[in-house]
């Protein structure tokens, strides 16, 4: 299975939301227009995806709502491994429900998608990778989904992905 792992893009700044419920904080004009570039650019390195899974929260959402636009696939999964403060472990369990496809994609957010990648590649939950808003990068987890087991493939920037298109 290869999983491709993309943080939403720039959603409204947390100080301006406040003191409305944070799980509610949509994209930006400017976030969603980015993002549509950048996904054009990961339809570009991965043509299709089998399965597109989102955080609960909106801005997650909106963000997989773009993907699924470009790669023209079927309504996002809610995932609520994907949800801030989850262990890897989470959507571990939910991954090898997935085992049967190809490509999954899951849209999150930092540091909770840094730590996800981390525990598949190496093993451990502190973070060695950071994704920025509307980043993305590719892990292949083989025939095994388990910590240590997958192999980083790519990590790029927005304005990486953004130039691909």
């Amino acid at each position: 299975m290869q999983l491709l792992v993309v943080r939403h893009a720039i959603a409204e700044e947390r100080e301006k939301w406040s003191p409305r419920d944070d799980k509610l904080r949509p994209l930006t004009d400017d976030g969603k227009k980015k993002m549509k570039e950048a996904a054009k650019g990961l339809r570009a390195l991965v043509p299709k995806i089998d399965v597109l899974a989102t955080s609960p929260l909106t801005r997650a959402a909106q963000t997989a709502q773009l993907l699924a636009k470009v790669y023209e696939t079927g309504e996002p999964v809610t995932v609520e491994a994907l949800a801030p403060g989850q262990r890897p472990p989470a959507l571990a369990t939910w991954l090898r429900t997935q085992a049967v496809q190809k490509t999954v994609a899951i849209v999150g957010h930092e540091p909770g998608l840094g730590a996800i990648v981390s525990w598949l590649a190496a093993g451990t939950e502190r973070s060695f990778v950071e994704l920025g808003k509307g980043g993305a990068c590719l892990l292949d987890l083989g025939e095994r989904i388990d910590a240590g087991v997958a192999m980083l493939s790519w990590l790029l920037r927005p304005s990486q992905l953004r130039a691909l298109d």
